[in-house]
């Protein structure tokens, strides 16, 4: 088989599993809409402001909202990797949220679900090293779980798009 064949080929499969772009048509497809139509409500703490601002970035909401994003933190460090000295050598930095996307309009919340994820921070001798460690992990951290959030509601916004308005 030729290479323009093989081309032709994986082209038709692909086209009859119904795979389209999640942002098709840019700033101004469906996707990109229902998101600037999302404000996030406040969350608590440091790490909910580091977050809050993650996503407000992503999703640049812009005139009515027609939805609203509640999130709930979990910010959990813990110690392991521990000497013979009952030192600890090593810790892990885990953030934990939950989150639903409510219609503002009816209160209806249409998405519940929870993001995640970790980092690791070496403990060294210098208390503010290992400060500005974890700190800087929590910083990488919410951006991961902001963007893990938008792409779950953009995802649910594609579906809502394809369906009407209505995910089923």
């Amino acid at each position: 088989m030729t290479r323009a064949g093989a081309i032709l080929v994986f082209s038709l499969l692909l086209a009859g599993c119904n795979l389209r772009p999640l942002y098709a048509g840019g700033s101004a497809g469906p996707v990109a809409q229902a998101l600037r139509g999302v404000t996030v409500a406040p969350i608590q703490g440091r790490a909910g402001w580091l977050v809050r601002t993650a996503l407000e970035d992503r999703l640049d909401a812009r005139g009515a909202a027609r939805y609203r994003l509640e999130v709930e933190l979990d910010d959990d460090i813990t110690g392991f990797g521990i000497r013979s000295d009952d030192a600890v050598t090593r810790e892990r930095r885990t953030l934990r949220v939950r989150y639903r996307l409510v219609e503002a309009e009816r209160g209806t919340v249409v998405l519940d679900a929870t993001a995640g994820s970790d980092a690791g921070i070496d403990v060294v001798s210098s208390e503010y090293a290992t400060v500005a460690a974890e700190q800087t992990a929590l910083e990488r951290l919410a951006v991961e779980i902001a963007d893990q959030i938008v792409a779950r509601v953009a995802l649910y916004a594609s579906r809502t798009a394809a369906n009407g308005g209505d995910e089923r």
